[in-house]
């Protein structure tokens, strides 16, 4: 098998300004091709109570209360070899009433983030990341990754100082979060002692708590 060529990510700042807002309303616009290595990485769904089609589209027996949420919210778990039960002959079988949480799922995050996964569940993704490549061009598009970057960064190596279970545990929304509060990192510099990284924690958590609805 030939070596495959990249993939066209898109322009770094115009997909960047969409997932911000794709993770609130729209699904993401993903050119995932023949790749479903998202469906076969042991991924639990999370279906909300007014996603009547997707409910009414997945088997009764293959959803459970989602645990912590409101009565409703259901998830859907994996087969045995990590793969949704809707795959089916590797094509999704629901995909015109697919969940939410599937339509704005974008594997970008890592690609943008510099987040490599080493859960190895998810080695599928891990090995599609690294052919997609972002355009960059212009000084805009070079200041935001670079901040994106730094943001993952941080979260990635100053664990300790968060609250305890404050981040999340696992990459993907690892990357997200790192999406969320990438503007805190535009003016950073290489300083790293503790009052500096303490104030950029604290500007984090604050930003969050805010953008968290109560």
């Amino acid at each position: 098998m030939g070596k495959q060529e990249k993939c066209d990510a898109g322009d770094f700042s115009v997909w960047l300004n969409k997932i911000e807002k794709a993770r609130d309303q729209d699904a993401m616009d993903v050119p995932c091709g023949t790749c479903n290595a998202c469906c076969r990485s042991s991924y639990f769904i999370h279906i909300k109570p007014e996603e009547k089609a997707a409910l009414k589209a997945i088997p009764n027996e293959l959803l459970f209360p989602a645990p912590g949420l409101p009565k409703g919210h259901k998830l859907m778990g994996y087969d045995q070899e990590g793969k949704c039960p809707m795959l089916i002959n590797d094509t999704c079988s629901i995909y015109e009433h697919r969940p939410f949480t599937c339509r704005n799922y974008d594997c970008r995050v890592f690609a943008a983030t510099g987040i490599k996964t080493d859960e190895k569940e998810k080695a599928a993704i891990a090995s599609q990341v690294e052919f997609w490549k972002f355009s960059l061009r212009d000084d805009d598009d070079h200041k935001n990754i670079k901040a994106v970057q730094a943001a993952a960064q941080f979260l990635k190596t100053k664990k300790s100082f968060f609250p305890k279970d404050f981040l999340p545990q696992n990459d993907t929304q690892l990357a997200i979060l790192a999406i969320k509060v990438y503007k805190i990192f535009f003016i950073k510099d290489n300083r790293e002692t503790n009052a500096d990284v303490n104030k950029t924690v604290n500007q984090i958590i604050n930003q969050i708590k805010k953008a968290t609805p109560v």
